[in-house]
């Protein structure tokens, strides 16, 4: 860390503490040389998650489509936005926990899936019939008869 009232590389650390949302550490510093004081802030760099898509491409994960998916399956359902917050949370933080850049949709599909089976059943087949492309009513009947059996 350089002073940056005259680039001298020494300095102190005269204060440091976690900022409100405990994301951050403010550190005060004195440097060494002029005696001048400034801040610097120490947080963690999140690398973007990269999602590969099913036609090969890839986009950064975003917790918004995520979620936007979730209201729309579970539209009308009695599941409250927290709840869906909260499977939002637990997805990222499984696909973050995995210490990969990439991750396949399918993956996310696949936990989205598991939350909302054991949350809501309505919203998971509707999840599913969207996330699985039924493409006809047979298909759609194999994945009810799965849940019904479980």
């Amino acid at each position: 860390m350089r002073c940056p009232y005259c680039t001298n590389s020494a300095s102190k650390v005269v204060d440091s503490r976690a900022t409100e949302d405990n994301t951050t550490i403010r550190r005060r510093r004195e440097c060494l040389d002029c005696g001048k004081r400034y801040t610097t802030y120490e947080r963690i760099d999140n690398l973007p998650i990269m999602v590969i898509k099913r036609d090969g491409s890839r986009e950064r994960f975003d917790r918004n489509k995520l979620l936007n998916g979730l209201l729309k399956s579970c539209e009308k359902r009695p599941i409250s936005r927290e709840q869906l917050e909260g499977i939002v949370n637990s997805v990222e933080q499984k696909v973050k926990n995995r210490m990969e850049n990439e991750v396949h949709s399918t993956v996310i599909g696949e936990l989205v899936m598991d939350f909302l089976r054991n949350l809501d059943e309505i919203a998971y087949v509707r999840f599913a019939s969207v996330y699985r492309e039924f493409k006809d009513i047979q298909t759609f009947r194999k994945e009810l008869d799965k849940l019904l059996n479980n």
